[in-house]
């Protein structure tokens, strides 16, 4: 059985692209995209998916009384698919507690530096403004903790003088579409898995910044 996966975006949807791509070319195997789900009806990342035959819905989170009542109309909408991972590919809503527990060890994200360095928005700045010589991105289990779970892969950049925000993530988001379908690749493997609050690959307990990605 192939396994299922379902994409929550809020944006363009270029990580989604990535995953489309990786589908499509094989080196993502055994795997299909069951549903991609917005918050924003505009999400550039749904006519991604129409585009490539994937089915969309629309939850508007603007139409609920509370964060509970969205993310549990969002959770009854995601397990209609029967999935088996859900990614977040630029999903910018903050989930309640609930919501994390029910997908506890299904659901992985993708953070634009390298955790536990600068969790939240304005990565690129951040980075910039302290002077570090180097940026990234994560892929990491989603836990209660905004972008504290568990680390899966990291890529990391070297940044340049003269870089400012645009350029930074610009390669940035380059390794990104590398990292995110390898990360989903190895769970759709049954080689990743979430264990006592541990990133395991191959049996073996992850670092805290998880694998080091390296380009070939």
């Amino acid at each position: 059985m192939p396994c299922k996966l379902v994409v929550l975006l809020s944006g363009s949807g270029s990580n989604l692209q990535a995953f489309i791509d990786a589908c499509n070319n094989k080196t993502l195997p055994n795997t299909i995209i069951s549903a991609v789900i917005s918050n924003k009806a505009d999400a550039f990342g749904l006519v991604r998916a129409q585009q490539a035959g994937i089915p969309t819905a629309c939850i508007d989170h603007k139409k609920f009384a509370s964060r509970h009542e969205f993310d549990t109309a969002l959770q009854n909408q995601i397990d209609s698919y029967n999935a088996d991972l859900i990614i977040l590919a630029g999903f910018m809503r903050i989930l309640t507690p609930e919501f994390v527990r029910h997908y506890l060890g299904r659901l992985i994200n993708i953070h634009p530096s390298l955790l536990p360095k600068y969790p939240g928005l304005n990565t690129h700045q951040r980075a910039l403004d302290a002077g570090d010589s180097e940026a990234g991105a994560t892929v990491h289990f989603v836990t209660e903790e905004l972008d504290g779970g568990p680390a899966i892969i990291q890529a990391k950049i070297p940044i340049f003088n003269g870089d400012d925000t645009a350029t930074l993530s610009a390669r940035v988001l380059s390794k990104e579409h590398t990292i995110y379908p390898l990360a989903a690749q190895w769970f759709a493997e049954g080689r990743l898995s979430l264990q006592n609050s541990k990133a395991v690959l191959d049996d073996k307990e992850l670092p805290e910044s998880g694998v080091l990605f390296q380009q070939d």
